[in-house]
């Protein structure tokens, strides 16, 4: 693609071409190009050496770089940023660099952030996102302690006097999220037996569909019993005309859409201001779930909800 400042596309050096095939001077074509006519003369002999395929731009990375690091060098490089977590200003005197040279082989790795990397494993992490809506769902269970009445330590305090916390259980929030557009969609169940995320992935289904993802491919979950052998959830599988998916075993960056999202629903519901009993956090939980899907900017769509991406209908949600 050409730089905005540029006199010729690829289109305007075609036609240079053919005015220059057709008789008539260069110089007289650059001129009224307002190009030099260096510059004429070079896009006709690209056209006549590679023919159209020469017209585009080429990249300005030369064919081969002489004084580069040795690819051994950067390897070193790299194993110290991975292994220790080094910056350019430490790995540099133990090589014997500069900083701003390692700093270079960390970009061209793509290890430059340390945010790039995943911490345990030292591996550089690989982030996807599906062409379509529907592709692939990411489906989890986010387990949150309940609110005795009158609040938890949040409003009574830790030292607080009988505060009835123990034996009070768990909340069960389940939650999917569309990979390609992040909309996402939550319940709040007493357990995460296979017959409850059964039922919650028909109700999800539905709701995307609702909202314009018209059919679901692929369903991503954890290696929880019940997406791995429960009946009811392989039968709501085939229900909808999904497949079931696994991540690997402890690796929850496979599965990383959903636990995003699990974070935000602690930062911005659950833990968003004290509650004073179990029934007010249910009660946030769906206009938490609105303003996520309709409202809240996404960084990693440009700053839109994710309510723009998928196929609204006559625009419907807006």
């Amino acid at each position: 693609m050409s730089h905005r400042n540029a006199r010729l596309t690829v289109h305007g050096r075609r036609i240079l071409v053919e005015r220059v095939h057709a008789g008539r001077p260069v110089a007289h074509v650059a001129a009224e190009m307002g190009v030099s006519r260096t510059t004429a003369h070079k896009w006709v002999r690209r056209f006549a050496e590679e023919g159209g395929a020469g017209l585009h731009d080429r990249p300005s990375r030369p064919l081969s770089t002489p004084h580069r690091t040795a690819a051994g060098l950067e390897a070193r490089i790299c194993d110290l940023r991975t292994a220790r977590k080094l910056g350019p200003a430490r790995i540099g005197p133990i090589l014997g660099m500069p900083a701003s040279t390692v700093h270079r082989v960390l970009t061209r790795h793509g290890l430059n952030r340390l945010a790039f990397i995943d911490r345990p494993t030292d591996t550089v992490i690989r982030r996807y996102e599906r062409d379509r809506p529907g592709e692939l769902i990411h489906v989890d269970v986010k387990k949150l302690g309940r609110i005795p009445d009158g609040g938890g330590h949040r409003v009574r305090g830790r030292d607080a006097a009988g505060r009835p916390v123990r034996g009070m259980g768990f909340d069960y929030v389940h939650c999917a999220v569309d990979d390609h557009s992040r909309l996402a969609y939550s319940e709040i169940h007493a357990d995460e037996k296979a017959a409850t995320c059964a039922g919650f992935l028909t109700r999800a289904a539905a709701f995307f569909h609702a909202h314009g993802i018209a059919g679901i491919e692929r369903v991503l979950t954890d290696n929880a019993w019940a997406y791995r052998k429960g009946p009811a959830w392989k039968q709501a599988l085939a229900d909808i005309g999904a497949t079931g998916k696994l991540t690997r075993a402890y690796r929850p960056q496979t599965n990383g859409k959903v636990e995003r999202f699990n974070r935000t629903l602690l930062d911005e519901w659950a833990y968003l201001r004290p509650y004073t009993n179990n029934d007010e956090r249910p009660t946030a939980l769906q206009d938490f779930l609105h303003a996520y899907n309709y409202h809240r900017c996404h960084t990693a769509l440009g700053g839109q909800p994710p309510i723009t991406r998928v196929n609204n209908p006559a625009g419907q949600y807006t």
